[in-house]
């Protein structure tokens, strides 16, 4: 039997705010990159699926090529999808009207939206890091890979300094003296904008590590929400690289955390080295997924390879 209720597509103007924050904030999977205010400062377009009275929403970050509209996973948003997560038979009627709305797709899921086999084809694994803090430091230093004992101890003998709390334009100015060449500045824009209001609300902030010369050499913007502490930008130079810093930084970070209720959220990666440094840690993998398509007119096609 067909569910009464139905999902609507409702443009981003038409969204009803506070029933959308109040869906995300009571969901179980619940992620910061699904509220209102942070897909406003990251997709900037988007619209949403909403299922019945905002019982279940899905955002839908797009942009437009030649007047066809596109899904794609927006920059300091890992992981979107279905909140909260839903049923089989709602899971499926979420991506039939995906497939029915948008030719193409490449979004991101939350872990726990689990993609039924009917379906199975149009998804593929990604990997993201979680550690646990809540065990003593003790039973998780234990856990470490040599190779992470062996930089903290290096990093250890640097005579290094760790400031919590350093400024927001401090950051952005050594992020920007070490970023890869052609980064866009509207990423860098949209980082500021998350981390100031990160800071203003009071559940985001930035760690630095100085060098004994007081010259900054790495530094994290960790973002907590709810039970996680997410991981959520991080920069380093060539001496920093070289000293450690970051093995330092993140080791005093669950030093100084463990034994509470929260989970260290690396964000994850696909790349083989970024993930050994998250697993250095002992931090486990968690698959979510990502929902491809492609069925854009030939003469476009090629251009979303």
């Amino acid at each position: 039997m067909s569910s009464l209720k139905q999902i609507h597509y409702i443009k981003h103007a038409q969204i009803d705010s506070e029933k959308w924050n109040q869906c995300i904030d009571g969901a179980l999977n619940c992620r910061i990159y699904a509220y209102d205010w942070h897909l406003d400062r990251t997709a900037i377009e988007w619209d949403a699926l909403v299922y019945g009275d905002y019982e279940y929403v899905m955002p839908l970050p797009f942009r437009k090529k030649m007047g066809i509209k596109y899904l794609y996973q927006p920059l300091f948003s890992q992981q979107l999808g279905i909140f909260p997560s839903p049923s089989k038979s709602i899971f499926d009627e979420f991506v039939t009207a995906l497939k029915k709305r948008f030719r193409y797709s490449d979004l991101q899921f939350n872990a726990q939206n689990i993609p039924e086999e009917s379906h199975a084809s149009l998804f593929f694994e990604r990997k993201n890091y979680l550690l646990s803090l809540t065990k003593d430091f003790k039973s998780i230093l234990s856990d470490y890979s040599t190779n992470t004992k062996r930089n903290i101890a290096k990093a250890q003998k640097q005579n290094l300094t760790i400031i919590e709390g350093i400024r927001l334009e401090a950051y952005l100015d050594f992020k920007a003296k070490n970023l890869p060449p052609r980064v866009d500045q509207s990423a860098i824009d949209k980082l500021k904008s998350l981390i100031a209001y990160g800071e203003y609300k009071g559940f985001g902030k930035i760690y630095g590590v100085y060098t004994p010369d007081n010259e900054l050499c790495a530094a994290v913007y960790f973002c907590r929400w709810k039970d996680r502490v997410i991981y959520f930008n991080a920069a380093s130079n060539e001496e920093g690289k070289n000293l450690g810093a970051m093995y330092y930084l993140i080791n005093r970070f669950i030093e100084d955390n463990a034994e509470k209720n929260l989970i260290l959220d690396f964000e994850g990666s696909m790349i083989p080295g970024v993930e050994r440094f998250y697993k250095g840690f002992g931090a486990l993998p968690e698959t979510y997924f990502q929902l491809k398509f492609n069925r854009l007119p030939l003469f476009l096609k090629w251009l979303k390879r």
